[in-house]
Parts: structure tokens; C-alpha cells; sequence
């Protein structure tokens, strides 16, 4: 992370500018404190639905078609331990 004065982005923004769009993250300061930092965007993931996610791999697709009904919730109280609790649900 690059850090430089007011000065020097005046000097140099386009340089800065290509170092925050490749990724880096460049700080800003004013009298040696950071004020502001300059960061490349992040693409609109609005668009995106889980069958395009699924299509490129990031996610792996649900093994268990149709709609999951859970069983009845667990009660726990205070105290209760929790390897026991999860014997109970996995049986």
C-alpha cells in the first residue's frame, strides 16, 4: 500500500490512479496523517443469480431437491451442553 502527500498526487494522479485500478490501495496523507484512501471499484454483483453462480463454478449446486422442512426446534436452556445437544439432532 502506497502511501504519498497531497503534493504528490497532485504531481502524479494518473500514476496513482492506475496503482488503485490494478488493485493496490493508495492512502492519502495530509501533514503525514492519512486522510483519504483511492481503491479500484468492485463490479455490480446486483445482476448475478445463483444460476450463474452455479454455471462458473464459484457455488455447487443444493444435493437435496424441494423444499427442506426442519424437524421441531431444539429447546436448550442455560447450562446446556452443546456436543449433547448436537448427538440429539444428529440422530
Amino acid at each position: 500500500m502506497a502511501a504519498i502527500g497531497i503534493r504528490e498526487l497532485r504531481s502524479a494522479l494518473a500514476t496513482y490512479i492506475r496503482k488503485a485500478q490494478s488493485g493496490e490501495r493508495v492512502t492519502i496523507t495530509v501533514d503525514g496523517a492519512p486522510v483519504a484512501q483511492i481503491t479500484g471499484l468492485t463490479p455490480d454483483l446486483s445482476g448475478v443469480t445463483m444460476s450463474d453462480l452455479i454455471a462458473q463454478g464459484l457455488v455447487t449446486p443444493p444435493r437435496r431437491r424441494g423444499d427442506f422442512v426442519p424437524d421441531d426446534p431444539l429447546i436448550l436452556t442455560s447450562g446446556a451442553r452443546i456436543d449433547r445437544a448436537l448427538n440429539q439432532v444428529r440422530t
